[in-house]
């Protein structure tokens, strides 16, 4: 072969490269995705957000870009989904439990003791089932994209360490904007009081409450522990976390853009749900150490509390739907082995 036949076949090859390339970037637009979260920066959310911000960046060429928000800067958990659903915000992290008003069938994951351990959620909410819920949400104006969480979630309060159920009787107890969970601390005892995520902090420093319900990360994040003295690890409920995109902004993006995001809010899971999980592990330590009470609560009062709440799954089987709750708890006898 000649010189210049060589020379061709490179303008040949380098002119088939610069028109591939050109073709990949053609089906990336410049995008800017508003995130809204309830929590700090500081929480294990930002990390998911990070490694899916940074993994959109890659796959697109540098355009689709994450940006997040945080502390409720552009609303509450369930303000922010109504405006991810109209489309003025793109995307939303958010607990199951503020979205149930308009996706009953997610009420099952407010249940009471529904999971016995992190990994048997994973395979839940990762498989079949989790996508049966996905499937869901296009109808109400939300795509989920992936599945990250919030973890099992514990109580704190002012007033007593919290060792048998009879100890809730009285505690004005913060819930979430849930009729589960507002049930769930009736029938314990306790005065339940539906409140945003961001007032709470507020509300147990004026004593509005006595208490309130979250995963470790947050009691600690939210710096919970400068107004409550007492954390009993009850572990009473998982909270899985929608990583929620709008319908209306997804419709008009290429096949590309949809693969991307998706793609990369799973890698945004791995990150985050490491990251809860190394930190949970870290947590409690450092709650004693800012001065809190921590306690557990034993195997036969945990079984006393556990048969008081399963009234609650007849209570609300009907507004959460059979269908949900039969896939669910089939689902975990399978996992489980029974």
């Amino acid at each position: 072969m000649t010189n210049i036949s060589r020379l061709a076949l490179t303008a040949v090859a380098g002119a088939t490269l610069l028109l591939a390339a050109g073709s990949a970037s053609a089906q990336f637009k410049d995008r800017n995705f508003r995130v809204s979260n309830g929590v700090s920066k500081e929480h294990p959310m930002g990390n998911g957000l990070t490694a899916m911000g940074a993994c959109t960046l890659e796959k697109s060429g540098g355009k689709m870009k994450i940006q997040a928000f945080w502390d409720g800067a552009l609303g509450s958990d369930l303000t922010s989904t109504q405006s991810v659903r109209t489309g003025s915000i793109d995307m939303v992290l958010t607990s199951t439990a503020p979205v149930v008003s308009i996706v009953p069938a997610l009420g099952v994951f407010d249940l009471p003791f529904l999971f016995n351990t992190a990994a048997e959620a994973d395979q839940l909410l990762d498989g079949k089932v989790g996508d049966w819920f996905s499937a869901k949400m296009p109808a109400v104006g939300l795509i989920n994209l992936a599945w990250w969480e919030n973890g099992f979630r514990h109580t704190t309060n002012s007033k007593r360490p919290i060792t048998k159920v009879e100890d809730f009787d009285g505690v004005k107890m913060r819930v979430m904007q849930n009729n589960v969970y507002l049930d769930t601390f009736k029938t314990l005892g306790s005065n339940a009081v539906p409140m945003a995520f961001t007032e709470v902090y507020s509300a147990l420093e004026t004593k509005t409450v006595d208490g309130q319900e979250n995963p470790f990360t947050n009691i600690e994040n939210m710096k919970f522990y400068e107004v409550q003295k007492y954390l009993t690890l009850s572990k009473h409920a998982y909270s899985p976390t929608l990583v929620l995109f709008s319908k209306k902004v997804w419709d008009g993006l290429s096949e590309q853009e949809h693969t991307v995001l998706k793609e990369c809010a799973v890698v945004g899971r791995a990150e985050q749900r490491k990251a809860n999980r190394a930190m949970e592990a870290k947590s409690v330590d450092n709650l004693r150490s800012k001065g809190m009470a921590v306690n557990e609560i034993s195997p036969a009062e945990t079984a006393r509390i556990r048969e008081k709440t399963k009234v609650i799954y007849e209570r609300h089987a009907k507004a959460i739907g059979e269908e949900p709750i039969a896939l669910v708890t089939e689902e975990l006898k399978r996992i489980r082995g029974q």
